[in-house]
């Protein structure tokens, strides 16, 4: 067998274990999705090994999209990290087996803090199962692994109950791209949706000259400012000239373009936005209109240059 054929083996393996889930959804998920909606406290991911790397990610995919949420080493736990559970807080417990010690292990002190226990098993005859509030079954039928002992479409199909519930709950919150944008303020969503123009406009030295202004003076602004165009001070408003004005005039008039002044090619009018301005609302502007700069005012004042 080819090595193509092998992967298209684990691909369908892995696709079949995620289908096969959605015929056991039960009541039980619907419930989870309620009491996490409902509760006051946190989501804390547990699991060992293989399921606690996929735990980590359902934690961290909870806490992007709305659902307080983190991630505690069962290990770590039982000596001691216990203390930062609080009885509000929704316990999700993963275990493929539904027996691994190290999670088992801290069923007693959940049950005796009053804590909701989610379990995630391949077994609902396991211990783990039987004790949980809730149980979701993300049992697979085979590995994609060929001894059948690494963990591969079972931790597949823990990642997408994970990712269900987290689409079930974002949904059920209307979490919009606003939501999703304050929790990753570093990423380009981020910047589109919650920045404002003039935290990103150029805002010093600005290449202003006047509409009298001639050609070659209005090119060593626009050399100087290095943003692409110069901004025309002009007496019934604000102009603009950009290097796309600059060649136009050259063709239109050649050697006797050194005559011109700037109200003689400038682009009157340009399209600006106000200060406080969303980023997203200007790029959206910029790319509706097809430019690249805009001008942002306050008041009646020029304060500075947004590019994209």
């Amino acid at each position: 067998m080819g090595y193509i054929d092998i992967a298209k083996g684990v691909f369908e393996a892995e696709a079949n274990a995620i289908q096969s889930l959605g015929a056991r959804l039960d009541s039980d998920f619907s419930h989870s999705v309620d009491k996490i909606l409902c509760s006051s406290g946190r989501v804390i991911v547990c699991g060992m090994g293989k399921s606690g790397i996929i735990g980590k990610k359902i934690a961290a995919t909870f806490a992007s999209t709305g659902t307080p949420s983190f991630f505690m080493h069962p290990g770590e736990a039982y000596h001691g990290d216990l203390g930062m559970v609080t009885p509000e807080d929704i316990f999700m417990a993963i275990s493929n087996s539904g027996e691994t010690d190290e999670v088992i292990k801290l069923i007693s002190f959940l049950k005796s803090n009053g804590n909701l226990l989610i379990g995630l098993t391949g077994n609902d005859n396991s211990t783990l199962a039987k004790a949980s509030d809730y149980h979701l079954d993300i049992g697979v039928r085979k590995e994609a692994c060929p001894l059948q002992l690494a963990p591969t479409s079972s931790t597949t199909a823990t990642l997408a109950m994970g990712d269900a519930l987290a689409v079930t709950l974002m949904k059920a919150r209307n979490f919009q791209p606003e939501h999703f944008a304050r929790f990753h303020p570093g990423g380009s969503l981020g910047r589109r949706l919650l920045g404002r123009v003039e935290d990103e406009m150029v805002n010093e030295e600005l290449p202003v000259v006047s509409e009298e202004s001639k050609v070659l003076d209005v090119i060593h602004a626009m050399t100087v400012g290095s943003l692409g165009l110069a901004i025309v001070d002009s007496s019934k408003g604000w102009g603009i000239v950009t290097d796309g004005d600059v060649r136009r005039v050259i063709e239109e008039f050649g050697n006797k373009m050194f005559d011109r002044c700037a109200s003689d090619f400038m682009t009157r009018n340009p399209t600006m936005v106000k200060v406080g301005t969303r980023v997203e609302d200007a790029l959206v502007l910029m790319e509706r209109q097809r430019i690249t700069s805009l001008l942002v005012f306050d008041g009646e004042k020029v304060v500075g240059v947004f590019k994209k």
